[in-house]
């Protein structure tokens, strides 16, 4: 049984939404899968924040880069927004009950798919569509589960 203070159960989290992130889903379902690495690391963020901090969601954003094959630098970019973002606010957002706490996910999963879209236009022209707001909508329902379920992970070898 792993302790989540230990770094291996980050590491594991962090595999796992990489696993939920490159699932082959039917096409109707494949539209909706949200940045679960994202959601991941702003929880541990939330909860670790002198563990975990804007390298380490840099680092994980070269990861996914490598992983999607996208162009190198741009998760890992957005990640650490993100990250610094959310070590300046983690002591009000842990305060918020989960619905005020998706508020603040959702605008990070909006600045995240906005600063995708930038910088895939400025490779070549793209259009927007509906299903591109879609992982923000299932990101933002998916929080209020996610937040529990990993605190429970959390604290399941940490009797304190």
């Amino acid at each position: 049984m792993f302790l989540l203070n230990n770094p291996q159960n980050f590491l594991f989290t962090i595999a796992c939404a990489m696993c939920l992130r490159i699932a082959p889903l039917p096409y109707p379902f494949s539209s909706l899968n949200p940045d679960w690495v994202l959601l991941i690391i702003i929880y541990w963020i939330l909860s670790l924040p002198h563990k975990i901090g804007v390298f380490s969601a840099w680092t994980v954003g070269l990861l996914v880069d490598v992983l999607l094959g996208r162009m190198l630098g741009q998760y890992a970019l957005i990640y650490a927004v993100i990250a610094y973002i959310g070590l300046k606010l983690y002591k009000r957002l842990r305060q918020f009950p989960l619905l005020q706490q998706s508020i603040f996910i959702c605008i990070c999963l909006i600045f995240e798919h906005l600063m995708l879209f930038w910088i895939e236009n400025l490779q070549s022209p793209i259009q927007i569509s509906f299903t591109f707001w879609m992982p923000i909508l299932t990101g933002t329902f998916f929080w209020p589960l996610i937040f529990p379920l990993l605190g429970f992970i959390r604290h399941l070898g940490n009797p304190n």
